[in-house]
């Protein structure tokens, strides 16, 4: 599967597995784990979640879909942001790694601004990494102003990648956060590249153009989506999925070639941003 280098020299899968909603109901346990599995059988070794995930419990699936693999995975895991002082930080990596079942977290990213001073999260950062505890870490739900904030500050250089909202409905980054990030080689993770509710979903999902295009290539709308996001330089795609056929689905999405044609298509019916937006968070 195609990579992404980040700044530390590691590599990142471009197309992986989100987790937001799992961990939640234990009913669903069974089914959250072996759709997790099914994606690193399938190559989709890059696994997103939060400690925010079900109050820890989408970590404790993740832990146990890993288990006796963790070398195939580049796991990704987010922390609360009043959990990100310097104390505060390591206390809460610590927690993730138990519930996770490993030692390590190869990217550990700041879930999204809050009241804790940006230098503090990064001074926590930088020591959980001299520890060994994570490979890399970074940011979420940053716009360009946080990023360029945090690049002054010390341990900012070290920020490996910025998890943000990113589909075809939404395509504000595109605007100068996308371009900003291009330039320093520093990749955008895309979180909800399918949307989240229902009612979002339909708004993409079901718009003309892109069935259309689904219906010149036989596929699913949502297989467009992801390869409309798989596309684009410097971008990891993280969609989360439970039932198996939408793993498969997703996973093809990688082997799906959008002609010129299709482009346009889309760009008709999600027009590209003409001004900058505020960043779109979910």
């Amino acid at each position: 599967m195609k990579r992404l280098l980040l700044p530390s020299g590691s590599e990142m899968p471009v197309l992986g597995q989100g987790t937001w909603n799992m961990g939640e109901d234990p009913a669903a346990r069974r089914d959250e784990v072996a759709a997790l599995r099914l994606g690193l059988e399938l190559g989709m070794n890059l696994i997103d979640t939060a400690e925010m995930y079900g109050e820890g419990g989408a970590e404790e699936v993740v832990g146990e879909a890993i288990a006796g693999r963790r070398d195939d995975v580049f796991l990704v895991s987010k922390v609360y942001p009043h959990n990100a002082d310097r104390e505060g930080v390591q206390a809460a990596c610590e927690r993730s790694l138990r519930r996770l079942r490993t030692e390590r977290i190869d990217l550990y990213l700041l879930h999204w601004r809050g009241n804790v001073p940006l230098e503090d999260t990064l001074e926590g950062l930088l020591r959980l990494r001299e520890q060994g505890k994570i490979g890399d870490f970074g940011v979420s739900n940053f716009d360009l102003d946080d990023m360029l904030e945090a690049a002054a500050l010390p341990g900012g250089e070290l920020v490996a990648s910025n998890q943000v909202l990113y589909n075809l409905l939404q395509r504000g980054v595109e605007w100068e956060l996308l371009p900003w990030c291009r330039e320093r080689r520093l990749p955008l993770m895309a979180y909800s590249p399918l949307e989240s509710s229902p009612q979002e979903q339909g708004a993409l999902l079901g718009n003309p153009q892109l069935a259309a295009v689904a219906r010149r290539h036989g596929v699913t709308p949502a297989r467009v989506a992801l390869a409309w996001l798989l596309r684009q330089e410097g971008v990891a795609v993280i969609p989360k999925a439970v039932r198996l056929e939408h793993v498969r689905d997703n996973r093809a999405a990688l082997d799906l070639a959008l002609t010129a044609e299709d482009l346009a298509q889309l760009d008709a019916g999600f027009p590209a941003p003409r001004r900058r937006r505020p960043l779109a968070m979910r």
